[in-house]
């Protein structure tokens, strides 16, 4: 089957702090008022508050059987898959197994799980511990279970590179679509980061905010005050298709993905390169990809996690790409989070949503920028604004750096 250069977007499934629904996160984003809350589960910890998906009943949503079995992020996962291909019009009975992809990012993946598990040997009551604790904490399980549960039976398996996972998986399942592998690709990431574990490590690491007293307002993307990300939780899916498969059963195209790159600052394992050099790189890649040129980029969702360097380095990545005058930028994760693994895939999923509306939602909690590095930050309210072409960054512990392009149908 012929190479081809884009790859249909045709169904979005999303699970975020905002709800189950698409349609949920978008309301959500264009209110831009922050989601986070304190968490009872966190109490006496340094940093106790995040962002959790709402109303999420696995065993109604999964059935018992398959809700014991598996740990929360692939709650998220399987509900997320299942959305998206209900809303690309699928029926998995009806498409050709072998050559439909499943391929998730994930960045830490079993955290609860470890939580409780760790917490018994801990007692001293190793018989206690779960037979079902090592196959539910495997990395690959997030994608094995959605293969499992929706018949897919082409390539399958989870991709880790910390916050840019999602981004990745989507990228190499664009290339599973494009070069004739795959028909469909079921792509994106999921992540449940809120563990007692997972929040003790990143507050001592410094990588939290502190503002306990606003949890709404303690994520500032590029605002000077911002001290440090918000931990989330999140589950997005993105039904790839090659576009003459999608054309064949008539199916609505919501976007197409045009481009891919990726590159590695091979600088730091949890810092990012100060000047911003590997993002710059990631974007230049991206762009060349889909044989577009930075005057073509009508937006920019942003990584934006509110960590001091990083968004430094972003905005100065930015800056450069764009000859010191980027397209609006906004970031997403100022009201829904940093879910890690998953972030990237919501946020893929925001710009295919951003393109679909025509309008830009806001960044919370912006008030100032770092002088020399102000970017055109939409906040306080939407903005209106043609758009053809969005792109997607996203950065991630270890110098991996992600970067993905969508064009309108």
């Amino acid at each position: 089957m012929p190479r081809i250069r884009e790859a249909a977007v045709t169904g979005l499934g999303m699970l975020t702090p905002a709800g189950t629904r698409p349609e949920d996160t978008w309301a959500a984003l264009c209110r831009g008022r922050g989601l986070a809350r304190h968490l009872p589960h966190l109490a006496g910890l340094p940093v106790e508050f995040g962002c959790t998906v709402p109303a999420l009943d696995a065993h109604a949503e999964l059935g018992r059987p398959l809700a014991r079995r598996v740990d929360r992020f692939t709650h998220l996962a399987i509900a997320a898959a299942r959305r998206a291909v209900g809303d690309a019009g699928l029926a998995p009975g009806s498409w050709d197994p072998d050559r439909v992809a499943v391929v998730l990012g994930v960045g830490s993946n079993s955290l609860t799980t470890y939580d409780r598990e760790f917490g018994l040997l801990a007692q001293d009551r190793p018989t206690f511990v779960s037979p079902m604790a090592l196959p539910r904490s495997l990395p690959n399980v997030v994608a094995s279970e959605v293969a499992i549960d929706l018949g897919a039976r082409g390539p399958v398996f989870s991709v880790s590179s910390a916050c840019a996972s999602g981004a990745t998986a989507l990228g190499i399942a664009r290339d599973l679509v494009t070069s004739g592998t795959c028909d469909i690709a079921l792509a994106g990431g999921s992540e449940s980061a809120l563990s007692r574990m997972a929040a003790t490590c990143f507050a001592q690491m410094r990588a939290l905010s502190r503002r306990t007293g606003d949890p709404a307002g303690a994520c500032r993307p590029f605002d000077t005050r911002r001290d440090g990300l918000v931990l989330a939780e999140a589950a997005a899916v993105l039904v790839l298709e090659r576009p003459d498969h999608a054309a064949r059963r008539s199916a609505p195209v919501r976007a197409l993905f045009r481009g891919f790159g990726s590159t590695a600052d091979a600088h730091h394992p949890v810092a990012p390169h100060p000047e911003g050099s590997g993002a710059r790189r990631a974007v230049l890649a991206a762009l060349t990809d889909a044989v577009l040129t930075p005057s073509d980029i009508d937006h920019v969702n942003a990584h934006g996690t509110a960590t001091p360097a990083g968004d430094a380095a972003e905005a100065q990545a930015l800056l450069q790409v764009f000859d010191g005058d980027p397209p609006p930028v906004t970031a997403a994760k100022s009201v829904l989070g940093h879910s890690m693994g998953a972030a990237a895939a919501v946020e893929a999923a925001v710009t295919v949503l951003t393109l679909e509306h025509q309008l830009i939602p806001p960044t919370a909690n912006l008030v100032g920028q770092d002088p020399g590095r102000e970017l055109d930050v939409v906040h306080t309210a939407p903005r209106p604004h043609p758009m053809a072409t969005g792109l997607s960054s996203s950065f991630g512990f270890g110098g991996h750096n992600a970067v993905l392009v969508f064009t309108t149908p």
